[in-house]
């Protein structure tokens, strides 16, 4: 009998097996089975057996298996496996993984994802957003902070502190107002969009910084003294981290403090004397409280046999001698405060360390964990408010500025701008909204909180870009009535801080991910480093054989997944199905090529930054485009709604597919790269662009007034009326489109081609030949002026450094 027929079912078998990830016990049957069938078939019971017994006696019996197998690669792996540095341990440990593991399982549940409730403010925090924020926004005079007082006004000053908007994240038993970080993001997103300078000054006090390290890891006598003064701005807090010798790489930091004796409050008492030279400080400037990070040293034993303590943070008051502090930096001519402070063999007593002695050392650790939800949270919330800004303003300013007598959004060049605009924005909503979500159930997601933080200011940036570039002149001129300049010009400020992005893209998202949501890999080094060498044994003997099967089912899962176009893929039945399960297709080819680049680079795959970028850009997509689905589906499934979420889901896609390639186009080993692409893409490339009518459709969202535009938009502030400069492009859009059968009427009936200089001449003609009346007349007149405040620039005086006059256009 041929051989051909039980190889095919055997080969198909183990298929179905490695696809729907069969146990150990069950592959061991199917073997038995497929072994005595080709003995007895071929007369060879004998060599079938002895073939097939030895393997599978030392594969199910654990302690066999561990003898043989799991001590002697454990031990390989401690001699090759590169030391970890103390500061790197700790940001791995840093906070918690959720949907990200999903991600890196290769099988996604999108059952799992759906059934997690939508994020949503309470009536409390609605109604704070409806008054005091609305309130704060009105106040605020974007042009008049930047350029003329480079602050806030002392009456915001004093609304800021009165209303507690600095201690959103404080709890209501210490005096603050306990949001979520869906209300945190909303409120700091809705000011940005009015001022950034008054986001920025906002979000501090919320973020990272003394505030949350407090609430964490403060003793009771700091919690009770700080947290009430800092929910009423009775104390201003800055954070001070890095260093002029230290920005990223934050562990090398020379800033010191050695235990010493000293005096406070009329006593001896064990302290640190620190001295430091920090920069970039938000708030620092105006500060009554500084965090300060510094290195803890204790040479003359003081405090036991440990020389070198770690890592401390601190609390001192400004006021304390030695304490230099007031110098401005200047940010991009951002208003908000921010400069250097520096202190000289300043006493510090233990009573400042947050935490109290016993958290010495540790305050790598505390920032990191801080770190993994409040980085989620600030940032992105600039980076998608701005997008929402640039959607509705600039969709309107195409749609009402013309050029060759057509509105330039029917130009394709700008309406691929707008179609950018508009689908990075519904991707960063999405993005946020849901992270979000994930902190309100007490999450603390690290890997997705650099993910946000990394793509929401990236999508800001090339919003605003393209923003810019539709407003051509419009964007440049800077002034009272420009409100997308100052954006462009801060979105480096974004892009730099809380972990630059060039270093959290090729480093952070993808090095702290790998380890921390791989199912596996975190339990194997955990093992290595077990001080039990038995029970190392044995962790390492369980998520080794663990991983080998998840490896297998991977590679088995995207090369069937590529083969039948994911048909196979268990989804949810929406109109976003397809994406469903091209999302757990490009997940599991996303988990197979970085579990091959790990065991072929191991600890040099840190270094590999490149690559380390690529895989980062991969499972960011993973996760945005999860992001997108539920989106869409949390909204209700609105049909006017679906071109943004299939172009975000497309792009994604598109994007994935690309950056999966240039990984195998560089893999370490290019003949096995090239291999590997049989595997992830066996029938060629899947993905396209999104296309241009799909494109158009995304770009009319935003040049037209709807439901679908303003829930794109929504959560920026505006007021609908000429006095407003980001409200007067709505009512003057609706004049536009309200007075366009007119204009059609009066060509027709003039016999000519309405243009700027003949317009109002025209008009006056067509009421005297009555091809209008007086109303109509009065309404295409009052339009014409309302489009030129539109796209009219700001005039200055040869004294620029006082106000402009308001524009005559403007002022009509």
């Amino acid at each position: 009998m041929s051989a051909v027929f039980p190889v095919f079912m055997l080969l198909a078998l183990t298929t179905l097996l490695a696809y729907l990830r069969a146990n150990l016990i069950i592959w061991t049957g199917v073997f038995a089975v497929a072994f005595l069938t080709w003995g007895w078939l071929f007369g060879t019971p004998l060599l079938a057996w002895l073939i097939f017994l030895p393997v599978a006696i030392v594969l199910n019996m654990k302690l066999l298996r561990r003898l043989l197998v799991s001590r002697r690669l454990l031990n390989w792996f401690r001699k090759v496996l590169p030391p970890m540095s103390d500061t790197e341990q700790e940001a791995l440990e840093a906070g918690t993984v959720w949907w990200d593991a999903d991600l890196f399982s290769g099988r996604p549940d999108w059952k799992k994802l759906l059934a997690i409730p939508a994020p949503s403010l309470s009536e409390e925090e609605q109604a704070f957003i409806d008054g005091p924020v609305e309130e704060l926004c009105g106040m605020l005079d974007d042009w008049e902070i930047t350029h003329e007082r480079n602050d806030l006004p002392p009456e915001v000053w004093e609304f800021i502190k009165k209303n507690k908007f600095f201690g959103m994240i404080i709890p209501k038993e210490y005096g603050g107002r306990e949001f979520s970080a869906l209300a945190n993001s909303t409120v700091v997103m809705k000011i940005a969009t009015r001022s950034m300078s008054a986001g920025v000054t906002v979000m501090v006090p919320n973020s990272l910084g003394p505030g949350e390290l407090i609430m964490h890891y403060g003793t009771e006598e700091q919690r009770k003294h700080y947290l009430p003064r800092l929910a009423i701005g009775e104390e201003i807090p800055c954070f001070a981290l890095t260093n002029l010798h230290a920005g990223s790489d934050a562990g090398a930091m020379p800033d010191s403090g050695v235990v010493c004796k000293g005096e406070h409050n009329g006593k001896e008492v064990l302290g640190f004397r620190a001295s430091w030279d920090k920069r970039y400080i938000t708030l620092a400037p105006i500060a009554t409280v500084l965090g300060l990070a510094f290195k803890a040293y204790d040479p003359d034993g003081l405090l036991g046999d440990k020389e070198e303590l770690g890592i401390t943070c601190a609390l001192i008051p400004t006021a304390t001698p030695g304490v230099e502090i007031g110098a401005r930096h200047n940010p991009l001519n951002a208003a908000f405060p921010n400069g250097p402070t520096r202190g000289k063999d300043v006493f510090i007593p233990f009573d400042w360390v947050i935490g109290g002695e016993k958290w010495i050392g540790q305050g790598w650790r505390m920032l990191m964990n801080c770190l993994s939800a409040g980085r989620a949270i600030s940032l992105p919330a600039l980076g998608t408010g701005s997008g929402k800004l640039a959607s509705r303003a600039t969709g309107a300013y195409a749609r009402i500025r013309k050029q060759f007598r057509v509105p330039i959004a029917s130009f394709e060049g700008v309406e691929e701008a707008l179609t950018r605009i508009a689908g990075y924005t519904y991707r960063m909503d999405a993005a946020r909204r849901m992270t979000a979500g994930a902190i309100a159930l007490g999450e603390s997601p690290s890997v997705l909180s650099a993910i946000l933080k990394y793509h929401c200011t990236e999508g800001m940036r090339q919003v605003i870009n393209d923003s810019m570039d539709v407003h051509g002149g419009r964007g440049v001129i800077l002034g009272p009535n420009n409100y997308v300049g100052r954006i462009y010009q801060t979105i480096p400020v974004s892009i730099t801080v809380e972990g630059a992005n060039i270093l959290t893209r090729s480093m952070i998202i993808f090095g702290q991910g790998a380890i921390r949501c791989h199912p596996y890999l975190l339990k194997e080094l955990e093992a290595v480093a077990h001080p039990d060498n038995d029970r190392g044994v044995e962790l390492f003997d369980a998520a080794l054989f663990a991983h080998v099967g998840y490896t297998i089912s991977n590679s088995t899962r995207a090369f069937v997944d590529g083969v039948t176009g994911s048909l196979l893929v268990s989804a949810p039945n929406t109109p976003l199905r397809y994406y469903y399960r091209q999302f757990s297709r490009m997940s599991a080819a996303f988990a197979f090529l970085a579990d091959v680049a790990l065991l072929i680079l191991g600890g040099e795959m840190k270094r590999r930054e490149k690559l380390s970028g690529r895989y980062g850009d991969v499972l960011s997509h993973l996760y945005m485009g999860s992001a997108t689905l539920k989106r869409f589906e949390d909204t209700g499934l609105p049909d006017a709604d679906l071109p943004l979420a299939e172009w975000s889901c497309q792009d994604s896609l598109f994007t994935m597919q690309t950056k999966l390639e240039e990984i195998l186009e560089n893999f370490p080993l290019p003949w096995f790269g090239s291999l590997l692409k049989w595997v992830v893409f066996p029938l060629g490339r899947p993905y396209r662009k999104p296309d241009d009518r799909l494109g158009a459709k995304v770009a009319d969202i935003l040049t037209t007034p709807s439901e679908a535009r303003d829930r794109l938009t929504d959560g920026i502030y505006f007021k609908e009326n000429m006095d407003d400069i980001v409200g007067r492009l709505d009512v003057v859009l609706k004049k536009v489109l309200e007075t366009e059968p007119l204009e059609e009427k009066l060509q027709a009936g003039l016999g000519i081609k309405l243009a700027a200089a003949n317009y109002l001449k025209s008009v006056e003609q067509g009421l005297s030949k009555g091809v209008i009346d007086d109303i109509e007349a009065k309404l295409l007149t009052e339009t014409f002026n309302a489009v030129e405040t539109i796209i009219a620039v700001d005039e200055f005086s040869a004294d620029t450094s006082q106000k402009s006059d308001q524009l005559k256009s403007a002022n009509a």
